[in-house]
């Protein structure tokens, strides 16, 4: 049971300042409570941001991927003909000795 005396004018006060008390914690345990939510709620954007932005990288990742293979064949045609031209010029330029040499012997 109670420590305090069931009736009396002198327990109507202390009453009253446990009320006041209790009142007062509640209400800081709302506060701190409805801070966590916000925070809470914060974190949550903050992850969904982040996973937005990591499905973005992932599908520019996709992107850069198909157009590098892309500049990679592209690269190696452009070397082959290259190499095609190289030949096809030095072979000219044989020819072309080969002609300016008969014509100094002729």
């Amino acid at each position: 049971m109670s420590d305090r005396p069931a009736n009396g004018a002198g327990n109507a006060e202390p009453l009253s300042v446990d009320i006041d008390a209790a009142t007062r914690r509640l209400m800081a345990a709302l506060d701190a409570l409805e801070s966590a939510v916000e925070r809470r709620r914060e974190a949550d954007r903050d992850e969904n941001e982040l996973a937005i932005r990591i499905q973005a990288l992932g599908v520019d990742r996709s992107r850069l991927a198909d157009e590098l293979d892309g500049s990679l064949v592209k690269s190696r045609r452009l070397e082959r003909t290259n190499r095609e031209i190289a030949e096809r010029l030095d072979a000219a330029i044989g020819t072309i000795r080969a002609v300016l040499d008969a014509g100094e012997t002729s």
